[in-house]
């Protein structure tokens, strides 16, 4: 019985993360209509996502505080209806400042509550083993709003225009997904008789913070916001404009990408369960920086839709070993705040990626230069990936502490 629930709250909680995930990328999409609709510049319009981006990441230590010691399940909720509300005001927007306030704001704060913090937060209340594929299959749910939320976003844009693909989105999150989320999510242990306390043991985040394992996964976790979120996921559909290819083959090539995604984020989940975080996390890092530079070379379809399921292999595949590193590093106590300050580190990565791309692109009528950083990035990321020692952290800690001689 508590089995089926468990899988109940974790299939409601990747819905909400799917739509959530898939909403927001779908900016993208937005970006050639809304330049032709306020007549704003590429580098505008790049830097209202990378402020987006920005802000979805610094809400997340907050949203893991919340969710650590009141409840995922108001969260997650709180999140749905922010995206709906401000969906639904975006598509009503006459002015550019509008689209900043709702898009570059408050569906940014949105997204970011329904998002791997709270997540992990949840994960830890219900599950005390194979935390790293469950993590991977709410991670899957995010790759999967790639899939099934740009092509629609696309195709209703395409079909009946920006706003009414904006007027429809905003109807799905407060019609299907947030009955979805309120009914059948529950907040776990230490409301509902889940995993013990003793599993929720660990470091708080001062504590945490002293240890270099968190600067090098803070780290790493930007290299990956800038290299996937801030400059491919932003970019990719108008550089494909670009190059010429048809919108409805550049959605389609990032719904290929979203389709990897799913199966790469499985596989390194049971890959960190079983074979450990830290030689993965540096192989997915140099294998995606090997795959930025193949884009810069890509000119036909062919190589478009290699790459697209290159690079979604590892897209996401870096969050399972990086979240759960964190857990067996630091603990428990803390796991959403925690992932919440190196998911602010992706974000600051992605904004900046973001903006890179806009202004690289505005300068230089090419993103060339932009892929040529990102890659190096991915490079640098691999190495210090190699160095992160997995091993507990708290019960040494906890283990001094035992040590020390009373005062």
């Amino acid at each position: 019985m508590r089995q089926a629930r468990a899988v109940a709250v974790i299939a409601a909680a990747a819905l909400a993360l799917l739509f959530s995930a898939g909403l927001r990328s779908s900016f993208g999409v937005l970006i050639d209509p809304l330049e032709a609709e306020f007549h704003a510049g590429r580098a505008t319009l790049g830097t209202i996502a990378a402020v987006g981006l920005f802000l979805y990441g610094a809400i997340g230590p907050l949203s893991g505080r919340i969710a650590d010691g009141w409840s995922p399940r108001w969260v997650l909720s709180g999140g749905v209806v922010l995206l709906g509300i401000s969906t639904f005001v975006a598509a009503q927007a006459h002015a550019i400042g509008t689209i900043w306030l709702t898009l570059g704001v408050l569906t940014a704060l949105g997204s970011g509550l329904v998002g791997m913090p709270a997540a992990t937060a949840l994960v830890t209340r219900w599950f005390s083993e194979r935390r790293g594929f469950v993590i991977g299959v709410l991670s899957a749910g995010m790759s999967a709003g790639q899939i099934l939320v740009i092509p629609l976003a696309m195709y209703l844009t395409l079909r009946e225009g920006w706003r009414a693909a904006l007027l429809i989105l905003a109807a799905v999150a407060i019609v299907a997904v947030l009955p979805m989320v309120a009914a059948l999510v529950s907040d776990g242990a230490r409301h509902d008789g889940g995993v013990k306390r003793a599993a929720l043991e660990g470091l708080g985040t001062l504590a945490a913070i002293k240890h270099p394992p968190f600067w090098l996964l803070a780290m790493t976790f930007f290299v990956c916001g800038y290299t996937s979120t801030g400059l491919v996921l932003t970019h990719f559909i108008p550089d494909c404009i670009d190059r010429g290819f048809a919108p409805e083959l550049a959605a389609g090539a990032l719904a290929v990408m979203g389709g990897l995604n799913v199966i790469g984020t499985l596989a390194s989940g049971w890959i960190c369960d079983r074979f450990g975080r830290t030689i993965p996390l540096g192989l997915f890092y140099l294998f995606r920086g090997f795959t930025l530079i193949a884009l810069i070379f890509v000119h036909q379809p062919l190589g478009l839709f290699l790459f697209a399921a290159a690079f979604g292999l590892n897209y996401i595949a870096t969050v399972p070993p990086t979240s759960s590193l964190l857990q067996r590093i630091f603990g428990s106590r803390s796991a959403g705040e925690l992932y919440g300050w190196v998911f602010v580190s992706h974000q600051v990565g992605a904004a900046l990626g973001s903006w890179v791309g806009g202004v690289v692109y505005q300068t230089f009528r090419s993103y060339t230069y932009a892929y040529e950083s990102a890659a190096l990035l991915a490079f640098l990321a691999a190495i210090m990936a190699f160095a992160i020692r997995d091993e507990p952290r708290f019960a040494m800690a906890a283990q001094s502490a035992e040590l020390a001689p009373a005062t």
